[in-house]
């Protein structure tokens, strides 16, 4: 598929995930991720609505995206941002993450961390558009890909959000034009 006719983020809408959406986010899950969440796992998320925010990412029925954020106390963390590998690029994820950083003011959180692959360089970016600053790293937090090696996690927070400029941040960087993969 050409660049000029691959679909856009527009054209998904986003929506709160429920129990019949576990099937194909795992689907997403297994192809992005070495170490995927359960199913039980998941079901027992989307039961816990008082900690967790899930939402999908909808083209007319056909799942190809998901976030998550728990709120711990005052912080949100973003448990995931995940987009099926045939739609990365196209702005799914910084679609997906707005909606966490909106829901995280909307609940009057105070910051946002989460932790990332430290060689998932396209996901870094995206972050930082949104006010995600590094602030350590956890040795081998992440399940190996290469070799079966686990992988150091960056971790990241934005501490402005209540700030009324994070909101602007986050509607200007949602609709950014997404960066060429690197090899």
């Amino acid at each position: 598929m050409s660049a000029s006719s691959r679909p856009v983020a527009a054209e998904v809408a986003l929506r709160p995930m429920v129990e019949a959406d576990v099937g194909a986010v795992l689907d997403i899950d297994r192809q992005v991720h070495p170490d995927p969440w359960s199913h039980d796992f998941l079901v027992g998320q989307l039961a816990a609505i008082d900690r967790w925010h899930h939402v999908v990412a909808d083209r007319n029925g056909d799942i190809v995206g998901h976030a998550a954020l728990t709120v711990v106390v005052d912080e949100g963390h973003v448990a995931t941002v995940s987009v099926r590998p045939d739609e990365q690029g196209v702005g799914i994820g910084g679609r997906l993450l707005a909606d966490l950083c909106r829901f995280a003011v909307e609940q009057g959180l105070a910051a946002l961390t989460l932790e990332v692959r430290s060689s998932n360089r396209r996901a870094i970016d995206l972050y930082r558009r949104f006010g995600f600053a590094p602030a350590g790293v956890r040795p081998a937090y992440f399940a190996g890909v290469q070799n079966g090696a686990p992988e150091d996690a960056l971790v990241m927070w934005v501490h402005d959000i209540a700030e009324p400029a994070f909101l602007g941040r986050v509607e200007t960087a949602e609709h950014a034009p997404q960066e060429k993969a690197r090899a």
